[in-house]
This record gives C-alpha cells, sequence and structure tokens, in this order.
C-alpha cells in the first residue's frame, strides 16, 4: 500500500490489525512533507517530534492489545486558525499574533486523538480567516498542488493543499462562509460542513457569536468521502458547554456509505439565481449533476427566489463579519491591551482593515437588519426543500485564480463579465453559513489545463447523512481518485 495516497479508512484497518505501523505512517507523511511543503506551503508548522510520540505509543498499544481507535495512526492536519492543540502555534496568519502558542486542545482535537488519530502539524489561512484565498502577511499564498501558480482557495487553505497532494489523509478545517468547500473545490478534494452546531464549537468569550453572526461549522476535509463520514462518527456529539451544540446523532455517519439513491429528489441551481458564474464551471457542473440520474435519482432545474441580489447577499456577509471582527478587535483591546488598527495596522491586509473599519462602524440596527436577509434565505432554501431532497450547484463560481506577485491574494473582482467581491462575492457557499444547513463539495470535473471544479450538495437541516449518501454516489459514478496522480 502506498501510505501518501492510501485512505484513512485503509490506514486505521491495517494499524488496527498490526499490518502496518503507525510509526510508517508518520515517517512518510513527513518525509513527503519536507518534500513538498515549501513548494505548496500548506503547513504553518509541521509537529514531527510529537507526531513521532503518538505513533510510538499508539504503536506500543497495539502490542499490549488495547483498542486503539477507529482512527487508528491516522494523520490528520489542523487549521492553524479555528484549532488549538497545545504548544502550536495558532497565529491566525497575523503579525500581531505571530507569538501565540495554544495552551490546551479543542474539544473536537481531543476527540480526534481519542480515537487515535495523529495530529501532524497545522495548516495556512488567510489572515483571521477572512476571505476565500489564502494568503497572509506572516506566510504567503497556499499554492495549489494542480498548479502552484495559482491558489488553494480559503480559507482553510493549507488543509485542502495537504491533502490534495498527499501530505496528510485526512485534515480539519472551519467553515464560516465555505471555507472548507471553497478550498476544496479549487484544490479537488471533498469537504463536509455538518449542520451548525453538530461538531460542538467551544467559542469563547462569546459562545453565543455564532448564533447571531455567522453560522460556522468544524468538519473534515478528504480524500474520499467515506473518510469524511468516518471522521465525522468521531468529531461530533453534544457538548454542554457549547450552548447551541446538537444532541449525538442517532446512528454513524459512514453507514450512509452505499446507500441507494432510489427516490431521492434533487434541485439544481447554477446559480441561486442571481449569482454570475463562469461558463466553464458551469458547464462542468451541468454535466455533473447529470450523473445522480444513474444512481436513481430524479434531477429537475430549480429556479431559488432569493429576493435579493447577488451584491446584496455579499455584503450582508460582509456586514456580519466586519461587525464580529470589530468585536473582537474592542475585546482585544479591553482585555490584552492589543489594538489591531491602532497597533498593527501597517501589518494588517489591505482587505481586513477595511472590514474591522466597517465594522467598528456598524450600529446595532444594522448589525440585526442583516438577519432579515439571513431569514429570507433560510425561507427560500426551505421552499426548495418542501420539495427536494437535496440541492446541488457549483460551489464557487470562477476556477482558482493566479497568485499574487504583490500584495495579498483575492478572488476574482468579476464572474462572466459581473463585477463580485474579490474577498468572497464569487462564493455562493456563504448561503449556507446563513442558514446552518449541511453542504459538501465533491470534485466535479476539471477545465482548462486540469484545474478542479467543485459542485455543492446541501440537504435540509439534521440531514446530514442525505448529503454523505449524495455524495458517495457521485463518487462511485465519477470517481476522482486518479486526479491526485497529478500532485
Amino acid at each position: 500500500m502506498n501510505v501518501a495516497s492510501a485512505s484513512a479508512t485503509e490506514i486505521a484497518a491495517k494499524v488496527r490489525r498490526g499490518a502496518l505501523s503507525p510509526r510508517t505512517v508518520v515517517e512518510t507523511v513527513l518525509e513527503r512533507t519536507d518534500r513538498r511543503n515549501d513548494e505548496l506551503n500548506a503547513y504553518v508548522e509541521v509537529a514531527d517530534d510529537y507526531a513521532r510520540t503518538r505513533a510510538a505509543e499508539i504503536e506500543r498499544a497495539i502490542e499490549r492489545g488495547e483498542s486503539v481507535g477507529p482512527l487508528a495512526g491516522v494523520p490528520v492536519a489542523l487549521k492553524e486558525s479555528a484549532a488549538s492543540k497545545a504548544g502550536l502555534r495558532r497565529t491566525m496568519g497575523s503579525v500581531a499574533f505571530s507569538e501565540s502558542v495554544s495552551e490546551s486542545d479543542s474539544t473536537f482535537v481531543t476527540r480526534l486523538e481519542d480515537a487515535g488519530a495523529i495530529v501532524i502539524g497545522t495548516t495556512n489561512t488567510p489572515e483571521l480567516d477572512h476571505k476565500g484565498t489564502t494568503d497572509n502577511p506572516l506566510r504567503g499564498p497556499t499554492r495549489n498542488p494542480f498548479d502552484p501558480s495559482r491558489n488553494a482557495g480559503g480559507s482553510s487553505g493549507g488543509s485542502a493543499a495537504a491533502v490534495a497532494a498527499g501530505l496528510t489523509p485526512v485534515a480539519h478545517g472551519k467553515d464560516a462562509g465555505g471555507s472548507l468547500r471553497i478550498p476544496a473545490a479549487w484544490s479537488g478534494v471533498y469537504a463536509f460542513k455538518p449542520t451548525f452546531r453538530r461538531v460542538p464549537d467551544l467559542t469563547r468569550p462569546d459562545g453565543f457569536a455564532d448564533d447571531l453572526g455567522i453560522r460556522s461549522s468544524h468538519g473534515p476535509i478528504t480524500r474520499t468521502v467515506r473518510d469524511a463520514a468516518l471522521v465525522l462518527d468521531v468529531m461530533e456529539g453534544h457538548h454542554p458547554r457549547d450552548p447551541s451544540s446538537l444532541p449525538n446523532h442517532d446512528g454513524r455517519f459512514r453507514d450512509a456509505i452505499g446507500r441507494s439513491l432510489d427516490g431521492i429528489d434533487i434541485a439544481y441551481t447554477p446559480d441561486f439565481g442571481t449569482f454570475p458564474v463562469e461558463r466553464t464551471v458551469r458547464a462542468t457542473v451541468d454535466d455533473a449533476v447529470e450523473a445522480f440520474g444513474n444512481a436513481g435519482a430524479t434531477v429537475e432545474h430549480v429556479d431559488v427566489e432569493l429576493g435579493y441580489s447577488h451584491t446584496e447577499l455579499t455584503d450582508t456577509w460582509l456586514h456580519l463579519v466586519g461587525a464580529n471582527l470589530a468585536a473582537m478587535n474592542d475585546w482585544l483591546a479591553e482585555h490584552e491591551d492589543v489594538d489591531l488598527l491602532r497597533d498593527h495596522r501597517e501589518d494588517l491586509t489591505d482587505s481586513l482593515v477595511d472590514l474591522l473599519e466597517s465594522g467598528a462602524g456598524t450600529s446595532a440596527t444594522e448589525y440585526l437588519h442583516q438577519h432579515v436577509v439571513r431569514t429570507a434565505v433560510h425561507d427560500a432554501l426551505e421552499d426548495v426543500f418542501e420539495d427536494y431532497d437535496l440541492l446541488v450547484s457549483p460551489t464557487v463560481s470562477h476556477p482558482p485564480v493566479k497568485n499574487a506577485t504583490e500584495g495579498s491574494t483575492l478572488g476574482p473582482d468579476e464572474v462572466d463579465g459581473e463585477p463580485v467581491d474579490p474577498r468572497i462575492g464569487w462564493c455562493p457557499t456563504f448561503l449556507l453559513n446563513f442558514t446552518g444547513h449541511p453542504a459538501a463539495s465533491v470534485p466535479a470535473g476539471t477545465v482548462g489545463h486540469g484545474l478542479p471544479v467543485g459542485m455543492q450538495i446541501a440537504a435540509p437541516r439534521f440531514e446530514d447523512e442525505v448529503v454523505i449518501a449524495a455524495s458517495d454516489a457521485f463518487e462511485r459514478l465519477q470517481p476522482w481518485s486518479d486526479w491526485y496522480s497529478r500532485t
């Protein structure tokens, strides 16, 4: 077995049987990371000593006949800005936090390690996760494994690039506007954003921030759907310290693998009625969605009536994110004597400065008005789900952009001749963060010289298993595993 291209499911099964040493797994991914990371800039920090120690502990546990968990020996990369692992840096891509080190482990990190996973390192993001491309003042851009002159997407770009390039079979990400799904689409991997708070998040000091703003979710990035389901089974589950945490899921998400789509009704929208979509992207997803018919589902084109233009919807996301960032900055100034605009303005990404300044000027009335827009989006999606089990669309509306040679990399400022905000306006993914619905991005095909295109699959809230079943059916009909020979 080639460990670098093996799935997490395969690795864990062999490790548990004693047929594969976890030390061999770790050394393989560390060696490949040593060769590739300078080019890709996927990892911020590689925890080589820690990973070797963990691998040795797991190997000794197996020798003693102890249970080592469903992720035994599986390397996992963590999104640096959104996961805490004691002793590893958490800079969030910002000079202001360049010396910050985590003192404890995030709840989901503990769950992953309790299941036998091995944290291999932390991955690159944009500064404070504020845009859909990965580039920051500390580390620079994360490069796309399919074309290193282009960006891997964001904000979990380092995680997606690491998985696509075989530097780890599993990576963690957090999605507040598409941050799992955007880089998955551009980097040719699978990502799953669960229903809001399926995976608990002990955000502090404001444990209610996501309820009032953007409904963000932790989730897995993998090369196979089966692996994502396996990891989600470990990460999910109620936590009393998360005021929005869902009850434990009844059953296993990996049981959705292989499930028939007979009787499943799928709605397809290429643009949510308002978003411009680059023509080759649209044509690729138009073709890909028809594969569901071969799996027993019915597919119909639908008009989604959101009631707002893509520009208005984008402005709503930017208002919410800007206000949340400004509130965070106020707290830092009061409790940590760190004011990003006062103390680090010259160090910050220009597009982040704009969000901080606009957020600081947002009144409570303006902030609350954004929830009127969110409600309209929620109602429009529920109108679709009254008649359909799934809603499918392009994940993002544009192929991967070139990395900037000066300044910070942004997305396109125009799609199909229509202006869009380069931070997030080309990503209809954020609609599902307004509402908290589960959604995945599957590799749908390629455009140009082999650049990946993603297809988004969304379902009603709490119907995560239906997304997994549909994703798996698509993977069986239109597999993408041979793509990775090019990374």
